[in-house]
C-alpha cells in the first residue's frame, strides 16, 4: 500500500508539472500520448483505491453530479468594480489627483482588461478550497465545482500558502466560434459574445456541461497576509505560486507613459486570442493602494480605460415607451438589427425626450449607434442627410401608454412621469425588480411569469407573492405540480434574505445595492431607517442630500408603509441578523458612532463595540454613554454635546479601549 501511494503521489506531482507547462507557460515538455498514460495510470489507482482520492488531484477536473442551485460565499475582502475613464482627459484626471493626493511621483501598473467573468478564488496551504463569481462585489455564487475544470487553474500550488486570489476567466475567441459552431449544428441558440459564453459555461448547475468547454484564466490580485508591497510583485509572484498572469503588464512612470500604453493597445488589440475592452491603471505601491482607500463602488486607486465604441449605422423603425418602476415614462427606439461590438443590436433607449430633441431622431432616421461601456446600446446622433421626407417626429404622450392617467414633467427634471401609483406597468416593474438577483433573488420569477400573476389577478404588490398558494398556480401556463412547488419554494426561501437586499428591492429611488447595504450597516432595521431624519441618514456614508431626501420621502408615503407593515405580517425579515456577541467588557454602555473614521469603517467600529457587549444605537439621547465622532459627524455631534455626552475620536476610543486591556483587530 505504501508503494501505491508513493507512487499516487509521483504521478500527481507530474501531472500538476506537465498542466502547468502546458496551460500556464504555454511550453509542454511531454507529449500529449505521455500526458494520457500518466492520466490512465492515476485514473486506474484512484479507481482501484477510492479512498486514495484527494479535491486537488488532476482526476477532479472532470464535471460532477449537476447541483440543484449555487450556494452563497461572502467574500473576505470585497469585489469592487472599478471606475471608468472613457476619454484621455478623464484618465488624465485620475493621474492628476492621484500625484496630488500622494505629493510625490507615483508609479503605476497598466494591464489588459480582460472581457470575461470574475472570480475569487481560495487556497489553503496550497490546495484549491473554493471559488465564487464576484456576485454583488460583497457575496458571490459558490461555483467552485465548474472552476475545478478550467485547466488553467491550479488545484496545487507550488509553494504550501494560504492565499485569496482574483482573476477573469474568459474564453479565447477560436473556442468561442468553435462552440457556436456546434451549438448552430444542433439547432441551439448562438452566444452573443465570448465574454457571454465564459459566463454561461460557469453558471451551470452542471459542472459536466462546463468540463466540456474550453475556459482559460489570467490571475490580477493577491490578497496574502505578508504578501508583497507591490501591485508588480504580486503579480510575479502569483507567477511563482503556479498561476496564469497576463504577460503584458507593464510599469508605467507618470501620464505619458500610461498614454503610450493605450495607445499600442487600442491599435493592437484584435490581434490577440481573446477579448479585451479596456485598459486596467493601477497604483503599484500597495500601501500607498490602502492609504487611498475605496468609495462605496470602487477603489480610489485604479481606473479602467475603456476602448472608444464601435459605432454603427441602423434605422429606427419605431419609438414606443416603456414605463418604469418608479413611472418614469423612457422613449425606446426599435431598430433594424445589426452587430455592434459582438452582439445583435435591435432596441435602443433614449432616455427622454430632451435626449430625443437634441440628437433630432425620428421615426425613420438612420442614426449612429454604439454600445456604452460596449454593453448597453445607445444612438449617438441622427444623420439627416440621408432623409427622405417620409421620416416622423417622436413626441412623449400627455397620458400613461400603460393606464391613461396623467404624466406631468416637474420643473428642473428631464424625466416624465406617470403620477398613477397604482398603474399596472409601475406595479409590474417594481415586483420585478424585487425579485431579481441582486434583491430578493426569486428564481424562477422573471417578468413573463409576474405579468402572468399580475393578469390573473393573484399579485398586486411583492407582499402578495408571500401569499400564493401552489394551486393558485397550477391554472397558469406553463406551471405544473413540481414548476409550481419549485416557485413557492423560492419565494418562501427569500423571506430571510439579509436586510440590504430587501432595502434594495424595496425600490427606493436613488437607492442601489452600496447604498443600501450602508444604510442596513447603520439602522439594523427597516423600521429603524424609516423613523431617520434626513440628517440622520446624512451621518451615513455614501449618503447625500438628496438620498436622504428620497429616502425619507419613501417611508413617508402611506403605500409604502403599508407595505412594509404588509411584508412584516407574511413573515419577510425586515432586520439585521445580529450574532451574538463574544464579550461583555463594555456590557452596560451604550455608544453612538458618527461621521467619517479613518483606521477602521464606521459599520467595522459597530461591530467591534457589540461582541465587546456594548449596546450600539443610531441616535443620541440623554441614555447614550460616549458619542464616537469622526469627520462630518454633523448634527449627532451638535446633540451629544447639547446633552452633555462624552464624545471621542477614533483614536481616543482606541486609547479607551487599550486602557480596559482591549485591542480591535
Amino acid at each position: 500500500m505504501e508503494q501505491v501511494l508513493r507512487r499516487v503521489e509521483e504521478l500527481r506531482s507530474q501531472l500538476h508539472y506537465h498542466n502547468y507547462r502546458y496551460y500556464v507557460l504555454d511550453d509542454p515538455a511531454i507529449t500529449d500520448q505521455e500526458y494520457d498514460a500518466l492520466m490512465r495510470e492515476l485514473v486506474a489507482l484512484e479507481e482501484r483505491y477510492p479512498e486514495l482520492v484527494t479535491p486537488d488531484s488532476p482526476t477532479q477536473r472532470v464535471g460532477h453530479a449537476p447541483l440543484s442551485q449555487f450556494a452563497t460565499i461572502r467574500h473576505a475582502q470585497p469585489m469592487l468594480s472599478l471606475a471608468n475613464a472613457f476619454d484621455g482627459e478623464e484618465l488624465a484626471a485620475f493621474v492628476s489627483r492621484i500625484q496630488r493626493q500622494v505629493g510625490t511621483e507615483v508609479e503605476f501598473v497598466c494591464e489588459l482588461k480582460i472581457d470575461g467573468l470574475a472570480v475569487s478564488l481560495d487556497y489553503e496551504e496550497g490546495v484549491f478550497v473554493r471559488g465564487a463569481t464576484r456576485g454583488d462585489g460583497f457575496e458571490g455564487e459558490d461555483i467552485t465545482a465548474n472552476l475545478r475544470t478550467v485547466r488553467s487553474i491550479p488545484l496545487r500550488l507550488n509553494q504550501p500558502v494560504t492565499v485569496n486570489v482574483r482573476g477573469e476567466v474568459y474564453m479565447p475567441r477560436a473556442d468561442f466560434q468553435r462552440l457556436n459552431e456546434q451549438r448552430a449544428a444542433k439547432g441551439e441558440s448562438l452566444f452573443a459574445n465570448p465574454r457571454n459564453a465564459a459566463a454561461g459555461s460557469l453558471r451551470q448547475l452542471d459542472p459536466n456541461i462546463t468540463a466540456s468547454r474550453r475556459l482559460d484564466v489570467f490571475l490580477y490580485a493577491l490578497n496574502m497576509a505578508g504578501g508583497p508591497g507591490a501591485h508588480l510583485d504580486a503579480l510575479n509572484f502569483l507567477k511563482e505560486l503556479g498561476f496564469r498572469t497576463n504577460p503584458h503588464a507593464r510599469l508605467c512612470r507618470g501620464l505619458e507613459e500610461i498614454e503610450a500604453f493605450i495607445a499600442h493597445w487600442t491599435a493592437r488589440r484584435a490581434e490577440l486570442p481573446y477579448d479585451i475592452d479596456g485598459i486596467v491603471v493601477k497604483v503599484n505601491d500597495l500601501a500607498l493602494q490602502g492609504e487611498l482607500g475605496n468609495t462605496a463602488r470602487s477603489p480610489r486607486w485604479a481606473v479602467a480605460y475603456k476602448f472608444p465604441a464601435e459605432q454603427v449605422i441602423t434605422k429606427v423603425l419605431d419609438i414606443d415607451v416603456q414605463v418604469g418602476r418608479t413611472g418614469i415614462l423612457t422613449p425606446l427606439a426599435h431598430l433594424e438589427p445589426v452587430q455592434v461590438a459582438g452582439s445583435t443590436v435591435s432596441r435602443a433607449t433614449l432616455h427622454n425626450a430632451d435626449i430625443v430633441a437634441q440628437r433630432d431622431v425620428r421615426i425613420g432616421d438612420y442614426v449612429v449607434i454604439q454600445k456604452a461601456g460596449d454593453v448597453i446600446p445607445e444612438i449617438v446622433r441622427s444623420l439627416p442627410e440621408r432623409r427622405t421626407g417620409e421620416e416622423t417626429l417622436f413626441a412623449m404622450p400627455s397620458e400613461c401608454p400603460a393606464c391613461g392617467s396623467e404624466v406631468v414633467r416637474l420643473p428642473g427634471e428631464a424625466a416624465t412621469r406617470c403620477v398613477n401609483k397604482a398603474c399596472p406597468a409601475q406595479q409590474q416593474e417594481r415586483i420585478i425588480h424585487f425579485a431579481s438577483r441582486g434583491a430578493m433573488d426569486i428564481e424562477g420569477l422573471g417578468p413573463a411569469i409576474v405579468d402572468q400573476l399580475i393578469q390573473a389577478g393573484l399579485v398586486r404588490s411583492a407582499a402578495d407573492l408571500y401569499r400564493l398558494k401552489k394551486e393558485d398556480l397550477l391554472g397558469l401556463e406553463r406551471f405544473g405540480e413540481k414548476s409550481a412547488q419549485n416557485l413557492i419554494d423560492a419565494i418562501a426561501g427569500s423571506k430571510d434574505r439579509p436586510l440590504a437586499r430587501l432595502i434594495f428591492a424595496l425600490g427606493i429611488r436613488l437607492v442601489g445595492a452600496e447604498v443600501a447595504r450602508e444604510l442596513a450597516n447603520h439602522f439594523h432595521s427597516i423600521h429603524e431607517l424609516g423613523k431617520a431624519t434626513e440628517e440622520e441618514l446624512m451621518a451615513v456614508p455614501a449618503i447625500g442630500e438628496k438620498i436622504a431626501r428620497s429616502v425619507v420621502d419613501f417611508f413617508s408615503d402611506p403605500e409604502n408603509q403599508r407595505l412594509i407593515g404588509e411584508l412584516e405580517e407574511v413573515g419577510v425579515s425586515l432586520e439585521t441578523q445580529v450574532e451574538q456577541e463574544s464579550g461583555d467588557a463594555l456590557a452596560g454602555l451604550t455608544f453612538v458612532v458618527t461621521g467619517k473614521l479613518g483606521q477602521f469603517s464606521r459599520s467595522e467600529i459597530e461591530g467591534q463595540l457589540r461582541q465587546l457587549g456594548a449596546n450600539v444605537t443610531s441616535s443620541v439621547s440623554k441614555k447614550t454613554d460616549y458619542l464616537v465622532a469622526g469627520e462630518k459627524a454633523g448634527s449627532k455631534l451638535d446633540k451629544a454635546r447639547e446633552l452633555g455626552v462624552p464624545v471621542l475620536s477614533e483614536a481616543e476610543l482606541l486609547d479607551f479601549l487599550r486602557n480596559r486591556g482591549i485591542s480591535l483587530d
